[in-house]
Protein backbone atom coordinates (compact mmCIF):
# COMPACT_ATOMS: atom_id res chain seq x y z
CA UNK A 1 0.00 0.00 0.00
CA UNK A 2 2.78 2.40 0.90
CA UNK A 3 4.45 1.77 -2.47
CA UNK A 4 1.27 2.76 -4.34
CA UNK A 5 0.94 5.97 -2.32
CA UNK A 6 4.61 6.79 -2.87
CA UNK A 7 4.34 6.15 -6.62
CA UNK A 8 1.22 8.33 -6.85
CA UNK A 9 2.91 11.12 -4.92
CA UNK A 10 5.91 10.89 -7.25
CA UNK A 11 3.64 11.11 -10.29
CA UNK A 12 1.80 14.12 -8.84
CA UNK A 13 5.11 15.82 -8.13
CA UNK A 14 6.17 15.24 -11.71
CA UNK A 15 2.93 16.78 -13.03
CA UNK A 16 3.38 19.80 -10.78
CA UNK A 17 7.00 20.25 -11.84
CA UNK A 18 6.15 20.07 -15.55
CA UNK A 19 3.37 22.65 -15.19
CA UNK A 20 5.69 24.94 -13.20
CA UNK A 21 8.32 24.67 -15.93
CA UNK A 22 5.69 25.63 -18.54
CA UNK A 23 5.01 28.83 -16.60
CA UNK A 24 8.74 29.50 -16.24
CA UNK A 25 9.27 29.05 -19.99
CA UNK A 26 6.43 31.50 -20.67
CA UNK A 27 8.05 34.03 -18.32
CA UNK A 28 11.36 33.76 -20.18
CA UNK A 29 9.57 34.13 -23.52
CA UNK A 30 7.81 37.24 -22.25
CA UNK A 31 10.93 38.98 -20.89
CA UNK A 32 14.27 37.58 -19.78
CA UNK A 33 14.21 39.53 -16.52
CA UNK A 34 10.76 38.14 -15.71
CA UNK A 35 12.05 34.62 -16.28
CA UNK A 36 15.06 35.20 -14.05
CA UNK A 37 12.91 36.77 -11.36
CA UNK A 38 10.48 33.84 -11.54
CA UNK A 39 13.38 31.41 -11.26
CA UNK A 40 14.97 33.08 -8.25
CA UNK A 41 11.96 34.53 -6.42
CA UNK A 42 9.00 32.30 -5.65
CA UNK A 43 6.70 35.17 -4.73
CA UNK A 44 7.17 36.76 -8.15
CA UNK A 45 6.61 33.34 -9.76
CA UNK A 46 3.27 33.16 -7.97
CA UNK A 47 2.39 36.71 -9.06
CA UNK A 48 3.37 35.96 -12.65
CA UNK A 49 1.48 32.65 -12.71
CA UNK A 50 -1.74 34.15 -11.37
CA UNK A 51 -1.80 37.58 -13.00
CA UNK A 52 0.52 37.82 -16.02
CA UNK A 53 0.66 34.29 -17.41
CA UNK A 54 -1.35 34.11 -20.64
CA UNK A 55 -2.13 30.71 -22.13
CA UNK A 56 -5.25 29.17 -23.67
CA UNK A 57 -5.18 26.45 -20.99
CA UNK A 58 -4.12 28.65 -18.08
CA UNK A 59 -6.68 27.14 -15.71
CA UNK A 60 -5.55 23.58 -16.37
CA UNK A 61 -1.88 24.50 -15.99
CA UNK A 62 -2.49 26.28 -12.70
CA UNK A 63 -4.58 23.33 -11.55
CA UNK A 64 -1.68 21.09 -12.53
CA UNK A 65 0.64 23.18 -10.35
CA UNK A 66 -1.45 23.52 -7.19
CA UNK A 67 -3.78 20.48 -7.06
CA UNK A 68 -1.05 17.80 -6.95
CA UNK A 69 0.49 19.47 -3.92
CA UNK A 70 -2.80 19.41 -2.07
CA UNK A 71 -3.48 15.81 -3.08
CA UNK A 72 0.05 14.80 -2.04
CA UNK A 73 -0.46 16.35 1.40
CA UNK A 74 -3.74 14.49 1.82
CA UNK A 75 -2.16 11.22 0.66
CA UNK A 76 0.75 11.71 3.03
CA UNK A 77 -1.61 12.28 5.93
CA UNK A 78 -3.64 9.21 5.00
CA UNK A 79 -0.50 7.08 4.65
CA UNK A 80 0.84 8.22 8.02
CA UNK A 81 -2.54 7.46 9.59
CA UNK A 82 -2.36 3.96 8.12
CA UNK A 83 1.15 3.46 9.50
CA UNK A 84 0.11 4.68 12.94
CA UNK A 85 -2.95 2.43 12.79
CA UNK A 86 -0.86 -0.65 11.95
CA UNK A 87 1.67 0.11 14.66
CA UNK A 88 -1.09 0.30 17.26
CA UNK A 89 -1.94 -3.37 16.69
Amino acid sequence: MEFIVLALMLLLGLVSTICSILILIAAFQDEVWKGLLCFFCGIYWLYYALLEFQHPKKGLILLGVFAPGLIAVLLSAAASALVVGTNAL
